[in-house]
């Protein structure tokens, strides 16, 4: 247990941060559900605009210290191959 005001503060600033940062994460996760949704219905028009909707806000991710930036990479270059491979 934290005995220290310096200790106790942290605390709190960090289940504040906590709440920050996974609604953050989740944000993203639903957007790129969303990519994921349109690719596989078909749907190359709703595909690219979800993605062009994702990107900035994982890109933020990262930015934020969220997400790893290699793991955003990965995902982008993978959700822009998947786009791209919709006839």
């Amino acid at each position: 247990m934290a005995n220290t005001p310096q200790a106790k503060k942290r605390i709190r600033r960090n289940t504040a941060r906590t709440v920050v940062n996974k609604n953050r994460v989740s944000r993203i996760r639903t957007l790129v559900k969303k990519v994921e949704a349109a690719v596989a219905a078909g749907d190359k028009d709703a595909a690219a605009a979800a993605l062009k909707a994702a990107q900035p806000e994982m890109a933020r991710g990262v930015a934020k210290g969220v997400l790893h930036k290699n793991t955003v990479a990965r995902k982008y270059s993978r959700l822009t191959k998947s786009v791209n491979a919709i006839a």
